[in-house]
C-alpha cells in the first residue's frame, strides 16, 4: 500500500467518526419531527445529494459501469438495506433518548469488524493489537452486563454498520460512485413514504415542522454523505482490523454528547467499562506507533 494512500485513508476514515460522534446534536435539533420523517428526509436529500452531483458531473456512465458487473450491484443494494437499517434505528434511539446506549452499540461494532477482517480477510493482529481488541471486549463485556438487560439497540447498530463495512471493503468501486448506487436503491421507498406522509399522513414539511426545521432535513443530505464518502474512500485504503478500532472515535464523542450535554443517565459502576476500552485504545496506539517505527527503519 502507498504510504501516501495509506495515511490518506487514516485521515478520511477518522473524519467519518468524529462526524458521526456528533451526529447527536444534529438530530436532536429536530426532536419535533418524528423519527421515521427524519430517516426519509435523510434518504431523500442525500439522493438528491449524491445522485445529482455525479449525474451533473459524470452524467450516467458510472451507473453503467456498476451495472456492468451484476454482482457488484447487488453487493451495493444489500450495503443499501444495512445502512438504511443502520440509519433508521439510530435517528429513532437518538430521539427517544438513548444516545449512550446507541455509543455502546458503536463501542460493540469495531470487535466485530476486527473479527470480520481476521475470519474473512485474513487479516492479521500482532500481540498488542490483541490484546487491545481483549481490554474493549472485557469493556463491552462489562457494560453490557451493566445494562441488566439485552442491548438490542446496541446489537443491532454494531451487526448493521460492521456487515455494511466489510461489503464496502469488499466491493470495488470508487467512494462516490458505490454511494450514488446505494441511494437509488434507497431513495424510492423513502421518497414514496415523504409522499404518502405529506398527502395528510402526519407530513409537516414546509407547512408544519417550521422554516428552521425544514432546512435541518434538507441539509441532512449533506452530514449524512460527506462522512458515508469519507468512510467509503478510508475503508479501501486501511486494514479493516485498523478501520474496527478506529471506530471507538465516534462512541466515545457519542457517549460524551449523552453525559455531559443531554444529561442521560450514567452510573458509575459504567466508567470501569469505559476505562478498559480506552484503555484498549492507548495500547492500539502504542502498537500502532511501534509499527510505525519499524516500518521507517526498513525502510
Amino acid at each position: 500500500m502507498n504510504p501516501v494512500e495509506h495515511r490518506n485513508g487514516l485521515l478520511a476514515a477518522t473524519l467519518a467518526f468524529v462526524i458521526w460522534g456528533l451526529f447527536p446534536l444534529y438530530w436532536h435539533l429536530l426532536i419535533e419531527v418524528p423519527s421515521f420523517q427524519i430517516i426519509a428526509h435523510r434518504i431523500v436529500w442525500s439522493a438528491v445529494l449524491l445522485v445529482g452531483g455525479l449525474a451533473l458531473t459524470r452524467g450516467w456512465g458510472w451507473l453503467r459501469e456498476v451495472w456492468a458487473t451484476p454482482r457488484r450491484f447487488w453487493l451495493l443494494g444489500l450495503a443499501s438495506l444495512l445502512i438504511g437499517a443502520n440509519w433508521s434505528l439510530y435517528i429513532w434511539a437518538v430521539n427517544a433518548g438513548h444516545v449512550v446506549e446507541t455509543s455502546l452499540g458503536y463501542f460493540i461494532n469495531p470487535l466485530l469488524s476486527v473479527v470480520l477482517g481476521v475470519v474473512v480477510l485474513r487479516e492479521r493482529l500482532g500481540r498488542l493489537q490483541w490484546l487491545a481488541v481483549a481490554l474493549a471486549a472485557l469493556g463491552v463485556a462489562w457494560l453490557t452486563w451493566q445494562s441488566g438487560r439485552a442491548p438490542w439497540i446496541a446489537i443491532g447498530l454494531s451487526i448493521t454498520f460492521g456487515l455494511y463495512g466489510l461489503l464496502r471493503k469488499l466491493v470495488v468501486v470508487e467512494a462516490v460512485t458505490g454511494l450514488g448506487v446505494e441511494s437509488l436503491f434507497m431513495v424510492w421507498p423513502a421518497l414514496a413514504y415523504v409522499v404518502w406522509a405529506e398527502s395528510g399522513h402526519g407530513g409537516g414539511f414546509i407547512s408544519g415542522w417550521g422554516v428552521g426545521n425544514d432546512v435541518l432535513l434538507m441539509l441532512a443530505g449533506v452530514v449524512s454523505a460527506v462522512p458515508l464518502i469519507a468512510f467509503a474512500y478510508g475503508v479501501r485504503r486501511i486494514p479493516l482490523s485498523v478501520v474496527g478500532l478506529l471506530q471507538y472515535i465516534g462512541p466515545t464523542l457519542q457517549f460524551l454528547v449523552g453525559v455531559l450535554i443531554l444529561r442521560e443517565p450514567f452510573a458509575a459502576s459504567q466508567l470501569v467499562g469505559f476505562g478498559l476500552i480506552w484503555a484498549g485504545l492507548v495500547v492500539f496506539a502504542i502498537a500502532g506507533v511501534r509499527a510505525a517505527a519499524r516500518a521507517r527503519r526498513r525502510t
